[in-house]
């Protein structure tokens, strides 16, 4: 990845991150003005959730930057999972949050406890809804021209919030104009249940992250063929694959044939490098060189098995039919 490239990235991704914290500090003040109003366990839940939202903006931030500094020599992978690092912290607030606005629902519900005056909750929540739809609007501007999985996951929250502020609406209403009485800790309830799930969500992707989980299959058949559109290579074998942070590592090995030169193998991987970074170009690529027919594992399957042969890529031509340059 070019520095240039990787500098613009690293700018947007900034720009989105402080767009979701001058948003999020709005509605923490918006929302805690008609939680006072109102005394909603829903409004209260969306405002904890508006809360947790500046928290995580922050930490998104300070994972982008973070995880946009070069290598050196104490990170030779570069800094990417300073942004799974966030990620948990971030779980971990959702979690104590949605445990505290599940009791003070379940009180509320206990107590009989009745929204005090709807209509500044209705408001509220509406210019909610505009402002995510502008940040929404941003965030898909910069996703776009990054692909940032931190401006990713942060637009995939705003998103669910939308339908949080609606849930707000339709609980303020159902408990005083419907007269449906425990509707607005019913939300609530649900509400920090919702909490909980993203939270489970959240913490599996960043563990993901963590723990170098191989990409998904599709994501490796991809990769494999556009490695197998040079002939020359009989065998691809030991793939692995990781994410970190916005950047892909892969690593695996390649047969030649044994009688090609030092050059001639050099220029052959240099072409296979350049349709693989064309395909992917955030990924960090590894490739070695072994002799056609050597094995290094024999009873490994999992370092030994063909790639080429499992994703079912056939080259119209054998190793040996075009002469390398």
């Amino acid at each position: 990845m070019r520095s240039g490239a990787a500098s613009d990235r690293a700018i947007l991704g900034r720009s989105a991150a402080f767009a979701s914290i001058v948003t999020a500090l709005f509605l923490v003040g918006l929302k805690l003005w008609a939680v006072w109003q109102t005394e909603s366990m829903a409004l209260l839940g969306s405002l904890a959730d508006s809360a947790l939202d500046l928290i995580a903006s922050l930490a998104t931030l300070t994972g982008v930057i973070i995880a946009a500094r070069p290598a050196d020599r104490t990170h030779r992978f570069g800094h990417g999972k300073a942004e799974a690092l966030a990620a948990i912290f971030q779980v971990m607030l959702i979690a104590l949050s949605a445990a505290g606005i599940a009791m003070q629902s379940a009180e509320a519900l206990a107590e009989g406890q009745r929204v005090a005056a709807a209509q500044e909750g209705i408001v509220v929540s509406m210019i909610a809804i505009l402002a995510t739809f502008a940040l929404l609007a941003y965030q898909r501007f910069v996703i776009a021209r990054t692909g940032s999985l931190a401006i990713s996951t942060d637009h995939l929250h705003y998103q669910s919030d939308l339908l949080l502020n609606l849930a707000v609406i339709a609980a303020l209403v159902l408990d005083r104009y419907v007269g449906l009485a425990g509707a607005d800790p019913l939300f609530g309830l649900g509400i920090a249940g919702w909490l909980l799930w993203g939270a489970w969500r959240a913490g599996s992707e960043a563990i993901d992250h963590l723990m170098d989980r191989e990409w998904p299959e599709e994501k490796r058949r991809r990769f494999v063929a556009v490695a197998a559109r040079h002939p020359e290579l009989s065998r691809l074998h030991d793939l692995r694959t990781r994410t970190s942070g916005g950047i892909d590592f892969v690593q695996f090995h390649v047969d030649l044939p044994g009688d090609y030169t030092v050059e001639q193998a050099h220029d052959i991987i240099e072409r296979v490098e350049k349709d693989l970074h064309a395909e992917f170009p955030d990924a960090e690529v590894l490739i070695h060189i072994d002799p056609e027919g050597h094995v290094d594992e024999p009873r490994n399957t999992l370092v030994e098995e063909d790639q080429f042969s499992r994703f079912g890529e056939r080259r119209m031509t054998g190793p040996h039919d075009e002469t390398p340059t």
